[in-house]
């Protein structure tokens, strides 16, 4: 029997191979084999929004072998990821291919291990038409909304812009707090706090707090009613009046979602949204992990989850390695179960270590840094979730002082419980006497005052969106899902509404320009409730209780009457973006110089253009970009004999003569790859062949022969530990080793590429 099984991404095939064996065939589609059209909106609105599905363009080849695979196999197992989107391709894959259905066999895999493969190659189903129809509303919503809305902000702001039903309330969640963040008016208060010594010389801070008889809470708002206190506390006595003593327990954190890890990678890794996914993405579908782990091992589950569920069989395990690891103390006596929020998919177990056996430190060396540094969190996180509270000493001290009430109080380990493993970040500010110890003190101690310290502060505006805080604002409200949190970060940056500094994120002008419009012309668009409410339509889809064409038509009525309002009401003026300054002055008229966006990022340039035409590039911080003196070459110009420099062009950097424009001699740059030449070991090098393509040669050619038109990278096929090289054109990385034909997907080389979605 001839058993065809296709995937999603080439990076899973030899996971799964080695799971199966040689009665199975595993091939990969490489994502979606079929998309709406970019040319045109693709929906027949008047026919029940009726999809116009083509194939993707450079997909062909593979669909006309993927199909032949299929008229030639007995079964053909859809094994597309286990989510909505997953579910769209295994029907887009069935209608695309011709398969007959007599043929067809659904089946996930929640983890890439073994058992996983095996289990659900046993338990296949029917295509889940509900989730088909979900994924396919979400697509025809959002481009419904992407190619209505685009057009109007062309004629109103500037050609090339893009709107989009989760993108552009996203971009409003920043551009609200920048407006808090200007409205907001600093409020004075101040602190009086004590530097006090104990009779065995142990020195501890207490804060102010109030009145001694009443024991209420005083605010302090201006310097004379601090200057008062002070000046009243500065002679008395500090005397300990209360000591209250007790135990607090704290609880661990929950397993990982796709938005607490997103949140937490990027407080604990400083990692960007789309970097987590795309590691998670390599740590789920396998690593090479050698003979004494089984070979290609899935590390983790599946990335994309808004469920805390874990399997008995996982509990179990980590538990088990607790007892061992930490002792039965360390171990609760029933295991933790943590509650998914009520409109959670709950359709895969929460982000968890696939086998709690492989510690981090065991496969280091087979791991990159940052596979290494997720699958440690992933993991602790995980163990950390299974352990008992931890059990905290406190201890809070009342000292009175002329009529005033001060306290100082500390926090202390008795029992560590998870915190042995694991502790989880936040955004907000912690308390600061966390774990702080106090010294020992008895009721009626008399206490040596060493400095009063009065002190002035200023409320804080709210901070500005960070990616963590911004996706767990998005998880809290329901916008969105767990698969489009990176992408939606990802896009509105590269789309410039947003800039990001460091961890921040701030509006730009145009961000700020287009939701003011977006919120006066389409306020249902950019509302949280109305955007959260349509992700709880999607999900009645899923769950069979509504249909396409009913969530479609409901919200379509609305937005055709917001859109020809908009149209009705457009000026044929158009809005003029604010003119960003510097303080670079202009050397050539003195006029005060502009930011301006290029090809090649920001730069300034002179506001008087076209009459004059200066322009600098600038750094990091918006200021001008130190211009070094060009790097001479140590050898001369062929034609003219002058110094021969380094420039930077299109293609990369080159020496040209000194002399340009007079001698237009040049000569490329041969640059290391740091790859080693396959044939003799020498260095691969970047070189330029007709039209200035790229290929890649020995540094010792002639003597050497070798040449690819492909990349060579530093990676090593897992299979037979030959070099991969990324395919030109493609965002794929294959082996050209004899006799092996590993492949896989791969990043984009540039960001910003299409992704397929328009939210």
């Amino acid at each position: 029997m001839v058993n065809l099984v296709i995937i999603e991404s080439p990076g899973k095939v030899s996971t799964i191979k080695n799971s199966l064996g040689s009665t199975y065939k595993v091939v990969a589609s490489v994502g979606h084999v079929r998309d709406l059209p970019k040319s045109t909106l693709g929906i027949d609105i008047e026919d029940n929004f009726k999809a116009h599905y083509i194939n993707i363009r450079g997909k062909g080849e593979l669909i006309r072998e993927l199909k032949k695979e299929a008229k030639k196999a007995d079964r053909v197992f859809l094994a597309t990821d286990p989510d909505r989107e997953g579910e769209a391709i295994s029907w887009h894959l069935a209608t695309a291919l011709d398969i007959p259905e007599e043929k067809i066999r659904r089946v996930t895999f929640n983890e890439m291990t073994k058992t996983a493969i095996k289990a659900g190659i046993k338990n296949p189903r029917e295509i889940d038409m509900d989730l088909v129809n979900s994924q396919q509303a979400r697509r025809i919503l959002d481009r419904i909304v992407g190619y209505k809305l685009s057009p109007f902000l062309w004629k109103k702001v500037k050609s090339g812009l893009s709107a989009g039903r989760v993108q552009s309330v996203a971009t409003r969640i920043i551009v609200d707090r920048e407006n808090e963040i200007r409205a907001f008016i600093p409020k004075e208060y101040w602190s009086v706090d004590a530097e006090l010594e104990t009779a065995k010389g142990k020195s501890f801070t207490a804060h102010f707090y109030g009145d001694a008889a009443t024991g209420q809470k005083q605010e302090i708002t201006c310097e004379a009613e601090a200057m008062k206190i002070r000046n009243a506390v500065s002679g008395a006595g500090f005397v300990v009046s209360e000591i209250k003593k007790g135990t607090k327990f704290r609880a661990p954190a929950a397993p990982f979602t796709t938005s607490t890890m997103q949140q937490e990678a990027s407080r604990k890794l400083n990692f960007h949204s789309q970097r987590t996914m795309k590691v998670a993405q390599e740590l789920y579908e396998g690593i090479n992990l050698g003979s004494e782990f089984g070979g290609v091992q899935g590390l983790i589950t599946y990335m994309r989850t808004d469920s805390l569920r874990v399997s008995a069989e996982a509990q179990e395990a980590a538990r088990a390695y607790i007892r061992e690891k930490y002792g039965d103390k360390s171990c609760p006596e029933k295991p933790r179960v943590y509650k998914t929020k009520a409109n959670a998919q709950d359709a895969h177990e929460a982000v968890r270590p696939a086998d709690v056996n492989i510690l981090p430190a065991a496969i280091r060396k087979q791991l990159t840094n940052d596979q290494y540094k997720l699958y440690k969190l992933i993991w602790e996180r995980f163990v950390a979730s299974q352990m008992e509270s931890a059990e905290l000493a406190t201890v809070s001290a009342d000292i009175t002082a002329a009529g005033y009430l001060y306290r100082a109080s500390g926090t202390t380990v008795k029992f560590p419980g998870f915190l042995a493993v694991y502790e989880e970040s936040t955004d907000e500010p912690t308390n600061e006497d966390e774990d702080t110890k106090l010294p020992a003190l008895n009721e009626g101690e008399q206490l040596a005052c060493k400095a009063i310290l009065p002190l002035q502060h200023f409320t804080e505006p709210p901070a500005r969106y960070t990616e963590a805080s911004l996706v767990k604002f998005l998880e809290e409200r329901g916008i969105g899902r767990p698969s489009t949190f990176a992408p939606i970060v990802t896009l509105i940056i590269s789309r410039g509404y947003v800039s990001r500094q460091g961890k921040v994120l701030s509006p730009t002008p145009l961000g700020e320009i287009t939701t003011k419009l977006m919120i006066e012309s389409f306020p249902d668009i950019v509302d949280y409730k109305f955007t959260a409410n349509m992700e709880s339509d999607l999900d009645e889809i899923a769950n069979g209780k509504d249909t396409v064409e009913g969530i479609l038509s409901r919200f379509y009525k609305g937005f055709a009457e917001e859109l020809e309002k908009a149209e009705e009401q457009i000026s044929k003026e158009s809005i003029e973006l604010p003119v960003e300054e510097t303080d670079i002055i202009c050397e050539h008229c003195g006029a005060r110089m502009i930011i301006k966006n290029g090809r090649y990022g920001k730069f300034a340039a002179c506001p008087n253009y076209p009459e004059c035409k200066n322009t600098k590039p600038l750094n990091k911080n918006g200021e001008a970009a130190e211009v070094k003196e060009p790097e001479v070459a140590p050898f001369k110009c062929e034609l003219c004999g002058s110094d021969m420099v380094l420039r930077s062009g299109r293609y990369g950097e080159f020496y040209a003569c000194s002399r340009y424009p007079e001698c237009k001699f040049t000569k490329p740059k041969v640059n290391s790859t740091g790859v080693s030449c396959p044939k003799c070991g020498a260095d691969i090098v970047t070189k330029f062949g007709k039209n200035r393509t790229v290929f890649y040669s020995c540094a010792r050619y002639p003597e050497c022969d070798f040449s690819s038109w492909d990349m060579p990278t530093q990676e090593k096929c897992p299979q037979c530990e030959g070099i991969l090289y990324r395919k030109k054109g493609k965002n794929l990385l294959v082996c050209k080793s004899d006799g092996c034909d590993y492949k896989r997907e791969c990043e984009p080389m540039q960001s910003g590429a299409d992704s397929g979605t328009e939210e």
